[in-house]
């Protein structure tokens, strides 16, 4: 994994994320589940804090639930939110680096990698390892790709109108930097499907499901949106022209009717596509 990220600091908007896009996830699940609806050992592959761990857990009430992660502090957070969800006799922690770390956990019949492919340089090796680890029928659920987010409007009353246009441009150039700066970083046609097939994976589906959540918002969205304008809670972004980064301090303003903690129309509107293979044998 890419190690030039703080995990433990940004544990807090991992987990407001997680939740907030919790009603999205349930859909999600549910595709697995026609798939593979028995599974008896599920692995989260770069688990983060654990929440997807831990609905999976509940979803799924036979399965053994295992959470890699390479951050210890962030396994310690999915075992606290397993006991107190009452699922932690299924759920388990393994700390390892991916892909490599999965040959401890044993053959899964669920792998989720959950927007964790991209911060491996190789992405197609990766697959192809992660392939290998599935029982025979298992299927790897592949999280990634999907629309650009949107959480006001496009003329917000402050600053100039179109903030999160302009912001999803700079989010692309970071998103490249990182990319390229990763051990090993290979450019591959970002079509994942292929590269399942390429994997070895048959039966390859993917589907894309939509979050709408409309005004008023509870708020965990609210709190997650002000974690995306402040690039995951860490205040007024850097790489917008000063215009923009005035606006942003407004919206992260708790104190400003016009910033996000009093706006009457924040909302959550996303998609997340999903790629689904299995291992014949």
């Amino acid at each position: 994994m890419h190690t030039d990220v703080d995990w433990e600091e940004v544990s807090g908007p991992l987990e407001r994320r997680a939740e907030a896009y919790a009603p999205l996830t349930e859909r999600i699940i549910e595709q697995v589940r026609a798939v593979q609806p028995e599974p008896r050992r599920i692995v989260d592959a770069g688990s983060g804090p654990g929440v997807i761990a831990c609905a999976l857990a509940e979803a799924f009430p036979k399965a053994e639930v295992v959470a890699v992660d390479g951050t210890q502090a962030l396994l310690d957070l999915t075992a606290r939110r397993a006991g107190h969800a009452g699922v932690g006799d299924r759920v388990r922690t393994h700390r390892a680096e991916l892909p490599g770390g999965l040959a401890e956990v044993g053959e899964a019949d669920v792998i989720w990698l959950g927007l964790a492919l991209h911060h491996l340089g190789d992405q197609g090796a990766a697959l192809a390892e992660f392939a290998r680890r599935l029982a025979p029928g298992g299927v790897l659920v592949l999280l990634e790709g999907g629309l650009p987010a949107r959480y006001l409007p496009r003329d917000i009353g402050i600053g100039r109108p179109g903030l999160q246009a302009r912001i999803d441009a700079a989010d692309a150039a970071r998103f490249d930097a990182m990319r390229t700066s990763l051990p090993g970083a290979k450019a591959e046609v970002e079509d994942w499907g292929a590269l399942l097939t390429a994997a070895g994976l048959t039966h390859v589906e993917t589907r894309t499901h939509l979050l709408d959540l409309p005004a008023p918002v509870s708020d965990t969205v609210r709190a997650h949106v002000a974690d995306v304008f402040g690039r995951q809670g860490g205040g007024p972004r850097e790489d917008l022209d000063p215009d923009d980064t005035a606006t942003v301090a407004r919206l992260l303003d708790p104190d400003d009717a016009a910033g996000i903690d009093q706006r009457p129309d924040v909302f959550l509107l996303a998609t997340q596509t999903v790629h689904v293979g299995r291992r014949d044998t």
